[in-house]
């Protein structure tokens, strides 16, 4: 048993501004920010790393008690054999990080965590406090770069590889990706994309995950699953159209999105599988008969949300375990979809769309399906979206869907 030593105060600071500030000296670094409201936490270094949450011992210390927050990072698919790229490959295979400062906000307010494996030095926290409030006020910038062209013919024959494996009956659905790789015209950090990502119009939430000078980062819209308590939540997100160039257009697309036989149907495998899940190990479960359209800055999706009671002793990992991968990044059946894709795609995901989130010591917290992702050295990099394939797919609508998905982590280079 490992016992940590958490150190709780609040701050009278924007969070954001003060992690951007101390970020320098730390070569670990953790975000999970949901935009849209206070579940915000950016940790900093590594106190500790852990296999599982009942291997730790918190002992609590400071003005107010706040849980301590571990993060965790999964690759979409673990056990795949063929290796990742060189900049995914570079990160550490580890379950639960504890970050050593942890600036949160949630709705108690804005808080400093300070964690550590011996009784936190009270003059460290004053430290920090003192640099929480001097941080300046953040700035965006932006940052040229240039795309390297993917094939559009390679494309074609993947989903051409595809749809026969949905013909023979193989498969129900599939979900292909493309990554593109992309060079900068400077050199950038993981702030710059950070910041650019929570200021920018991308909406959802933001992560990153940093390890020495390799970091992970986007901003996706699909929550996997939420736990405060016994409630818990899960979202199906699949089914898209682009979002408009205006008002009438937006709710046109919509309309002509919500009546697309092509599009319920992809929607409803994910539907039926969180459904499944949640009955499985729930009672009170909730999900919608008919989706809702979720409009983002680029796209819009058809979305039904899903809410529960989760049964006594069911956790939250053994709940990310049980819903990843859903059919909306991998396809129907899932372990089939899966040994498609192992044969169809040309590289490893990584991190693209695997379980990103984080859980503190009583056993809450929330896991996002980390989509409109990429991976980068601070120089270039590799960009990540897919799209789900059933046998009434198009290749070059799909191709071009990508495109469109694309837009949202490469809005992580636009400054104001």
């Amino acid at each position: 048993m490992t016992r940590i030593h958490s150190f709780t105060v609040p701050v009278d600071a924007d969070i954001v501004d003060a992690f951007c500030l101390m970020q320098k000296g730390f070569t670990d670094q953790f975000v999970y920010y949901a935009k849209d409201r206070p579940v915000r936490y950016l940790g900093l270094g590594r106190c500790i790393a852990l296999p599982a949450l009942e291997d730790a011992e918190c002992e609590y210390d400071g003005p107010v008690r706040e849980e301590a927050v571990f993060f965790s990072f999964n690759r979409f698919d673990a056990e795949n054999p063929a290796p990742a790229d060189e900049l995914f490959s570079s990160f550490p295979r580890l379950r639960f990080m504890l970050p050593e400062i942890v600036l949160l906000e949630n709705e108690r307010g804005r808080f400093l965590q300070v964690n550590s494996l011996g009784p936190v030095y009270p003059g460290r926290v004053e430290r920090f406090l003192r640099l929480c409030a001097q941080a300046p006020a953040r700035t965006r910038e932006t940052i040229p770069y240039r795309l390297e062209d993917d094939s559009r013919e390679e494309w074609r024959r993947a989903m051409g590889a595809a749809t026969a494996a949905i013909e023979a009956g193989r498969v129900q659905k599939v979900v292909l990706s493309r990554r593109k790789r992309l060079v900068a015209e400077r050199p950038f950090s993981s702030k710059d994309l950070l910041v650019n990502l929570i200021d920018g119009d991308a909406r959802g939430t933001v992560i990153l995950y940093r390890y020495a000078d390799v970091f992970f980062c986007g901003c996706t819209p699909e929550l996997l699953v939420r736990k405060r308590g016994q409630r818990v939540e899960s979202m199906c997100l699949a089914g898209t159209c682009p979002a408009g160039a205006d008002e009438a257009e937006r709710a046109r697309l919509a309309a002509e999105l919500m009546a697309d036989e092509k599009n319920r149907a992809e929607h409803d495998y994910v539907v039926r599988f969180v459904r499944e899940v949640f009955n499985r190990v729930c009672y009170d479960v909730d999900v919608p008969a008919e989706p809702e359209i979720m409009s983002l800055a680029h796209v819009q999706h058809l979305h039904t949300p899903a809410t529960a009671q989760v049964l006594e002793g069911v956790e939250l990992w053994d709940l990310v375990g049980d819903l990843h991968p859903t059919p909306a990044t991998a396809g129907l059946p899932v372990g089939e979809a899966m040994m498609l894709i192992r044969s169809i795609e040309a590289y490893n995901r990584g991190f693209y769309v695997g379980a990103a989130g984080f859980v503190d010591a009583a056993g809450d917290g929330e896991f996002s399906v980390a989509l409109r992702t990429g991976v980068f050295d601070g120089e270039v990099g590799w960009v990540y979206a897919g799209c789900g394939i059933v046998g009434a797919s198009d290749a070059d609508a799909e191709f071009d869907e990508i495109d469109l998905k694309l837009k949202t982590v490469l809005s992580a280079f636009e400054g104001a």
